[in-house]
């Protein structure tokens, strides 16, 4: 069973984040939640419309475990929370040194820009986000959900449940993507 770390930062699209969340887990993927507390104690999380999300564990103790992907919600400043946390840097870094998936929707594409992630890869934001941040040698796209190598990217909370869906077909295969697909009643 795959392993998915999702941090939830305060000011998170909940839209993103529980689509996400909820799609993996119907996929039967493990997914672990994690606010940016430090320490053991969780707080819960208010996102940006209001919602309270309350997360697994903290970032301190997801650090000490090993995920196969690391995908993060966009929203803000849910992502400026995100990108100003140094551990989630870290945590980026590791990932792409171990060739597993980094991915990310909305306003987070950019952590994945000025984490050196995106450098020689297509990817896509939310309007606004990664092209104007003059990334050279990064192929701006604008279709719903662009995958490159280890890392996926998606646009915002129009294009969640496609970016879910994909994945879900990433790290389970078509046939499990299909499968949550149709228990959605999912046209596409």
């Amino acid at each position: 069973m795959a392993n998915v770390l999702i941090p939830i930062a305060p000011g998170c699209e909940e839209l993103e984040a529980v689509t996400i969340i909820d799609l993996l887990r119907r996929a039967e993927i493990n997914v672990t939640t994690a606010s940016l507390d430090t320490g053991h104690q969780v707080n819960p999380v208010t996102a940006s419309r209001g919602v309270v999300i309350i997360p697994d564990i903290t970032l301190d103790q997801a650090m000490t475990q090993n995920y196969d992907m690391l995908v993060l919600p966009g929203g803000l400043p849910g992502a400026d929370h995100l990108d100003n946390d140094q551990r989630i840097h870290k945590l980026l870094k590791k990932m792409a040194t171990e060739n597993k998936y980094t991915a990310a929707i909305c306003a987070a594409p950019k952590i994945l820009a000025r984490a050196k992630l995106l450098e020689g890869k297509s990817a896509t934001s939310y309007p606004g986000v990664i092209d104007k941040m003059n990334l050279h040698h990064t192929q701006i796209k604008e279709d719903a959900v662009v995958c490159d190598d280890k890392v996926i990217t998606s646009r915002g909370p129009a294009t969640a449940m496609e970016f879910a869906l994909t994945l879900i077909e990433t790290l389970c295969g078509k046939e499990k993507r299909n499968e949550v697909a149709a228990g959605l009643l999912w046209v596409n």
